[in-house]
């Protein structure tokens, strides 16, 4: 590593805290590991101002980039992803393509400031269209993948050949890996609304075909849990393909600091194993009847939880929460059994996870959730809503640390209360299946820590093999596919 030492590394993730943060978390390892290696990540005013109010390395620089929503038909102050409303979602994902001059620009001035241009440029997967700057100015570039291998190859190749619209079966195989079956259920409605020429087809496969001009991949996961996965981007993509995962970081709140004290002296107060943690994720909810009988069937389980809720997905998520989303007097009953614990809005959710009383996590299985609840030994229970959530769920079951309780996508996947209540029995009652998927949820999380091991982990040597081939430019070695 000692020739990237004065060396500047340029990184950009896309525009929502659930891509932000393996970012902030990669940036945290460089800069701890190198200390003398200039890293700078670039993201749009409003989120490089969130970075520099939370209690952020110094030694690491920020640079913003300008970005107009409203010139795109957005709200003014649309810069987060994740509060977008779902019927503009498609709308930020092209406006952020316009964000390339200023990028362009930006490369231009650090090469000016440094004299020299950056090592590499390590961007998301949706900022894909970087690889045309980096490749104008002889800059190594690489992919950042937030999320799992699998799931994401699954849903490259989908997008690629839509091969739904092949068949009047439910089940299909994927084109490049006929040996992986797809059921019609694992597709989001926005995919099954789509013919290959709608915009949304258009704006993956720009995507998509940018990722063919990168010079590598890295990935947010682990060598030893997902090699399959990682066979499969390489197989697709025919680049060098790293594990660098897990990068995790603790989110920073924005609830009150006794809100947070609150909750966990709540689970301070609980049985070892006996709280199920129900949360999902920043950009994702259900609908208004799903959470009715998400309710209902936690109600009857009589298990004790933490439920981060926030309006259901026909609603505006920046609105004021309504009692009537669910069974009358719930939350006033659950507060005076003292069975659960309602938090509208954020939760220090790595905290939550790593406390001895959480026994669970029923979750739409989002790649930083299951990496975060998996390196806590923490099993899964299951309820995927769209996008890789679907395929990472079943790579989970198929590990056995995982049960699914519905699937589908937040407009059409439907849930009984009598299954939600039977499967979280199943798995915080103690039972064989239960103890079964803790030891296996423990394993993968040794299997995590160990791949960040100084020297020897797969991860740590992962990184310094991507340091390795920045450096040789030009000379990356090509990759054979057995």
């Amino acid at each position: 590593m000692e020739r990237i030492k004065s060396q500047h590394v340029v990184l950009f993730p896309f525009m929502t805290p659930s891509h932000i943060n393996p970012f902030l978390a990669l940036a945290h390892r460089l800069v701890r590991h190198h200390p003398a290696l200039t890293v700078t990540l670039v993201n749009t005013r409003f989120h490089i101002q969130c970075i520099r109010s939370s209690s952020f390395p110094s030694s690491i620089r920020l640079r913003s980039l300008p970005f107009d929503p409203a010139a795109h038909g957005l709200h003014p102050d649309a810069e987060n992803f994740a509060t977008v409303p779902n019927r503009q979602k498609l709308t930020f994902l092209v406006a952020s393509e316009s964000l390339l001059p200023a990028f362009d620009q930006l490369i231009v001035d650090i090469a000016r400031e440094d004299g020299r241009p950056p090592l590499c440029i390590v961007a998301d997967f949706l900022l894909s269209w970087t690889a045309d700057v980096a490749h104008r100015y002889e800059v190594f570039h690489s992919v950042f993948i937030p999320g799992g291998a699998y799931g994401m190859a699954v849903f490259v190749s989908l997008w690629t050949h839509l091969p739904h619209l092949k068949t009047r079966s439910d089940e299909f195989a994927l084109s490049e890996f006929p040996d992986t079956t797809i059921h019609l259920s694992q597709l989001s409605r926005f995919m099954l609304l789509c013919d290959g020429t709608d915009p949304t087809s258009g704006f993956y496969q720009r995507l998509i075909s940018h990722w063919k001009e990168t010079n590598a991949m890295l990935v947010n996961t682990v060598d030893e849990m997902e090699a399959t996965g990682l066979r499969m981007l390489r197989k697709l993509f025919l680049v060098p393909t790293w594990a660098i995962g897990p990068l995790l970081i603790s989110s920073h709140s924005v609830a009150s600091a006794s809100q947070n004290r609150c909750i966990m002296e709540w689970l301070d107060s609980q049985q070892p194993a006996s709280v199920l943690y129900v949360s999902f994720g920043s950009l994702c909810t259900i609908t208004a009847s799903q959470m009715m009988e998400v309710a209902t069937g936690l109600e009857a389980s009589e298990a004790r939880f933490i439920w981060v809720i926030r309006p259901p997905s026909e609603f505006d998520s920046n609105e004021e929460f309504k009692a009537e989303w669910l069974p009358e007097k719930f939350e006033e009953r659950m507060r005076e059994r003292g069975t659960g614990v309602l938090v509208h809005g954020w939760a220090p959710q790595l905290e939550i996870l790593s406390h001895t009383s959480t026994g669970a996590f029923l979750s739409h299985c989002g790649w930083n959730s299951v990496l975060e609840s998996l390196s806590r030994g923490v099993p899964i229970v299951a309820w995927p809503l769209l996008a890789d959530q679907p395929h990472n769920a079943k790579m989970m079951e198929e590990m056995g640390v995982c049960v699914e309780v519905a699937r589908g996508s937040m407009e059409s996947s439907k849930a009984d209360r009598t299954d939600v209540e039977r499967v979280i029995r199943e798995v915080m009652c103690g039972g064989e299946k239960a103890k079964d998927m803790r030891r296996r949820a423990e394993a993968v999380g040794e299997l995590m820590r160990a791949a960040w091991r100084e020297g020897v982990g797969s991860s740590f040597k992962g990184l310094a093999d991507f340091f390795r081939a920045a450096a040789s430019m030009g000379d990356v070695p090509s990759l054979s596919i057995d």
